[in-house]
């Protein structure tokens, strides 16, 4: 139907119809049969109706037989021209027959022509219109707004890439964030960069980023947690800030937490295996490995006795630097709490976490002190320390003390641990160490000469250094457990260890820097002092000839050649008491080198018991028997002998006697003198005695020109009551160092042995005082004395001189010893006292001697004794004169009647037998008859009975 659009189309339509108009006419004028035009139809090839592409020329021609006919060939063509013509009329026919139907749709097909050419000319005009349109509007405004869509997708896109560019660069940039340890913001970056690379996964470019960036992620989180390791030994709060807000970026507080504890015992651990290491291989000095691979226990076996000190003190410096970063690190969390207590929606997280790190953080702190315990064990119990110096040890002690405070300020720990462990060490080295100071005490008593060691007149153990952590209250090398013996010193806030050592040093420094800046001096200069006077102060107060010019002029001292302002007078000296021998040091202390080793000794022993009181009373026992040797060497030396009980006075008192047979028993081993002795090694009881000491042999007590030692005597006695003074003065310390159960022994040591120091004075000085005046003389001179004479006598007899000037040449030479040695005023009493003691037991004596005496004889025996008296007061102060009434009363009891003397004999046991019956024989016989004698002899008897 589209062709008719063409009017050369329906020209050419219209020509065929006229043609084929033409044709059927001539049909219709020759008549032809139906039937006959039917079959001539039927007669057609089924061919020609096939399809409009059939060529039937071709068709024919090929048909034709090899060799033409053509009388046959026009017969074929006639039939098929009438073949032509039946089918044609057919058509004809039928054409005719719609020919109506032809006509009405031609007359569509024309009116159809005429709509589509106004069609065309409406085309036409749209087309023109439309063509100014586009000219008009879609080319200028549409295509602004085209432009402006691209413009916008194209800016996105620049933004994108530049996003990806940036992205592609990230790692770069994380480099140099790691670098420079700012975690915090590495970890933000990274996050970020997987939001941003989440967001443009749709190009091929970013797909592979995401799973980069969480590798980067994984490796961030390993380096933060070698930035958190680092923290254990050197914490540094800016580093430690950036640490943690790293971990809360990653929401990983508590696994940091977790692995903060990790650290820290992995870092006790490296720690003090490379301290120990490093000593070991240093002391091996070769380049073998075989350390490093041996167990911690193992490699502290290893240690030199010559390292040990450095090493722990290494030890415990490293393992206080662990500790204060634990202990800032727990400062840093509390600080922390406390700033962040504003409410947030996250808050109650927050909260969890906190509270999850708060307990995570006071747990570790015991596990974490466990660990240095059992480290720091370890390395104690790996050397035995009995062959220690004493000072080393006490080293070692205070250290460890120091350590054991360490743990009380950062746990409250009692570091049992520490303590069982250097309470072993402390027991096996103080046997060893007290066995040796025994014999080495032993050894110096039997060297030593009684010299004076010449101290200045305020000495004080104080001065010792030795003493001088008892004024050291809280120093940083005193321990927790010694602020009991500082209770004199006012009470004040003391800052721990953590809080002075918070920013920089450490406490295990202190003590070596201590031990440099002590000094002592207690020594005087050649025995004087420059603020004393240096001269003889014992002269004879009646002439001053003896002395020395020298020593008669003002002091001057020896080391800067000054004379003092104030010098002493003569007029002073002569009223200074007659009985106080000494020299110018009057309150000088005496004693010689050995005490003073004993007292340093003392000193070391409380400084290991006030360190480690676990072993407090094993100590303490041990220093009393430092006093118990001493005592019982200056007795056996200058005190022991046989005549006490035959003098009668009683000089050693029981208490004493059982102090020293319990010294005796308990401490001397009395089998080791022998020349067996130290063959066999020692048994179990004889262990932990000491043979008895012998005396110097350059020292000679047997000289009346030294009166028989007195100068030795005197400096061993009065240096055992200073000694005893020096304990005294420790007591109260030591009751607070002594366990509650063991007081009682302190106090029996003080009250039964310390205390009866003083009281050897007696037995000691009695031996110089027995010798020292001719009693034998005396005796012989006063038995030729006639007593029973008939006149009363103005004279007294010669034997009073002779005494009398024995005693001045007794108070002369010692005059001459207190040149050497001061002579306490304690000292000269007990031996003037013994002297004239023994002197008016001789006069008795003498007196129980008399064969006969009369009334004028026994008057005369009361002229002699006053004026003996009377000249004998002048020599000494000693007030009352001793034993004046054993003589007075002896005197007078001649005068006793019967009955008197009955009562007199059972009164006055202190008279021996020989004096009593004495009395009744001569001085009563003249006036009693034989009965009554016989029984006051009998009396005396029954008197003397229980002593036999």
């Amino acid at each position: 139907m589209t062709s008719f659009n063409s009017p050369s189309l329906s020209l050419s339509l219209f020509v065929h119809f006229v043609l084929f108009q033409e044709e059927l006419r001539e049909m219709r004028e020759q008549p032809i049969d139906p039937q006959a035009e039917q079959e001539i139809i039927d007669s057609i090839e089924e061919v020609y109706f096939s399809n409009d592409s059939f060529d039937m020329v071709q068709h024919e021609l090929e048909k034709l037989p090899p060799e033409l006919n053509l009388q046959e060939l026009e017969e074929y063509r006639d039939k098929l021209k009438r073949q032509q013509a039946a089918v044609s009329k057919k058509v004809a026919d039928l054409i005719l027959e719609k020919q109506p139907a032809y006509v009405k749709e031609l007359e569509r097909v024309t009116a159809l022509q005429t709509n589509l050419q106004l069609a065309a000319v409406i085309c036409t005009n749209a087309r023109r219109q439309l063509s100014v349109a586009k000219e008009g509007f879609t080319e200028a405004s549409l295509g602004l707004l085209a432009n402006q869509r691209r413009r916008q997708l194209l800016t996105g896109l620049l933004k994108s890439l530049r996003t990806i560019k940036t992205l592609q660069r990230t790692d770069v940039r994380l480099s140099e964030m790691l670098e420079e340890e700012d975690y915090p913001g590495a970890i933000q970056l990274c996050l970020e960069c997987q939001k941003a690379a989440s967001t443009f996964k749709h190009y091929s470019c970013i797909s592979e980023l995401n799973s980069k960036l969480q590798d980067t992620l994984e490796q961030i989180e390993e380096q933060l947690d070698v930035a958190l390791s680092k923290t254990c030994k050197h914490f540094d709060v800016s580093h430690y800030t950036k640490v943690q807000l790293a971990y809360t970026l990653l929401g990983k507080t508590q696994t940091a937490m977790d692995q903060l504890h990790m650290h820290f015992t992995q870092a006790i651990h490296n720690t003090v295996f490379q301290v120990v290491l490093g000593y070991v291989e240093l002391c091996a000095g070769n380049a073998d490995t075989k350390f490093q691979k041996m167990q911690y226990k193992d490699l502290c076996t290893h240690i030199t006795l010559d390292s040990y000190i450095p090493c722990l003190t290494d030890l415990c410096k490293a393992l206080w630097e662990v500790m204060l970063s634990y202990h800032r690190t727990m400062q840093w969390h509390e600080e922390h709490d406390k700033q962040e207590t504003t409410p947030t929606p996250e808050s109650d997280e927050l909260m969890v976490d906190h509270s999850y790190v708060k307990k995570k953080l006071e747990h570790g702190l015991t596990r974490i002190w466990q660990d240095v315990q059992l480290k720091v064990k370890a390395y104690i119990l790996g050397t035995d320390m009995s062959n220690f110096k004493y000072d080393d040890f006490i080293v070692v002690l205070d250290v460890i003390s120091r350590l054991m405070q360490v743990g009380e300020e950062f746990c409250g720990s009692k570091s049992e641990v520490l303590q069982e462990s250097i309470k072993r060490q402390s027991v096996n080295y103080f046997k060893n160490y007290h066995r040796a100071r025994l014999e080495e005490l032993r050894m110096f008593l039997e060297n030593e000469t009684w010299e004076l060691c010449p101290v200045k007149s305020n000495f004080n153990i104080a001065q010792l250094h030795e003493f001088k952590f008892m004024g050291q209250c809280r120093s940083p090398s005193v321990s927790p457990s010694r602020q009991a013996a500082c209770s004199t010193s006012p009470p004040q806030e003391e800052l721990s260890l953590f809080q002075q050592y918070l920013q920089e040093g450490n406490p295990f420094e202190m003590h070596i820097e201590h031990k440099e800046e002590e000094t002592e001096d207690v020594l005087a200069s050649n025995g004087y002092e420059s603020d004393e006077l240096e001269k003889s102060v014992y002269q004879d107060y009646d002439s001053d000839s003896d002395v020395p010019d020298e020593l008669k002029q003002d002091y001057v001292d020896e080391q800067t050649g000054d004379v003092p302002q104030k010098s002493v007078s003569r007029e002073t000296i002569r009223s200074k008491k007659k009985s106080d021998y000494n020299l110018n040091k009057t309150n000088a202390p005496i004693l010689t080198n050995t005490t003073l080793n004993v007292i340093r000794l003392v000193g070391k022993y409380m400084q290991m018991m006030n360190i480690l009181k676990p072993i407090a009373f094993d100590v303490i026992h041990c220093v009393s028997q430092l006093f118990d040797y001493y005592l019982y060497a200056v007795y056996t030396f200058f005190g022991r002998n046989d005549m006490y009980e035959s003098s009668g006075l009683g000089l050693i008192s029981s208490r004493l006697r059982t102090t020293l047979n319990r010294i005796q028993e308990s401490l001397i081993d009395m089998e080791a003198g022998g020349e067996n002795a130290g063959v066999h090694g020692p048994t179990e009881d004889r262990k932990e005695k000491v043979p008895s000491p012998h005396l110097s042999q350059m020292v000679v007590l047997t000289s009346s020109g030294t009166l028989y030692g007195l100068a030795q005597r005197v400096v061993a006695t009065e240096s055992l009551v200073f000694l005893a003074e020096q304990f005294e003065s420790l007591q109260s310390h030591l009751d607070t160092m002594m366990p509650a159960a063991k007081k009682p022994f302190l106090q029996q040591f003080y009250s039964q042995t310390v205390s009866t120091a003083s009281e050897l004075r007696k037995p000691i000085y009695w031996i110089v005082a027995a010798k020292a005046i001719d009693y034998e003389q005396m005796l012989l001179m006063m038995a030729g004395v006639k007593w029973d004479i008939r006149e009363i006598m103005s004279q007294h007899n010669v034997y009073v001189d002779v005494l009398l000037k024995e005693f001045e040449q007794f108070n002369k030479r010692l005059g001459d010893v207190s040149r050497h040695v001061r002579i306490p005023l304690p000292v000269s009493n007990v031996l003037w006292e013994h002297c004239i003691r023994l002197a008016n037991r001789t006069l008795v004596e003498g007196y129980a001697n008399v064969k006969k005496c009369s009334n004028e004889g026994r008057a005369l025996m009361q002229l002699d004794f006053q004026q003996f008296l009377m000249k004998l007061e002048k020599l000494t102060d000693l007030r009352p004169i001793p034993d004046k009434e054993f003589v007075e009363t002896y005197i007078k009891a001649y005068y006793l009647t019967e009955n008197d003397m009955e009562q007199f004999i059972k009164n006055h046991r202190e008279y021996s037998m020989k004096q009593l019956a004495n009395l009744v024989n001569v001085c009563l016989g003249s006036h009693i008859n034989k009965k009554a004698r016989q029984k006051l002899l009998a009396a005396i008897d029954d008197i003397d009975r229980p002593k036999r």
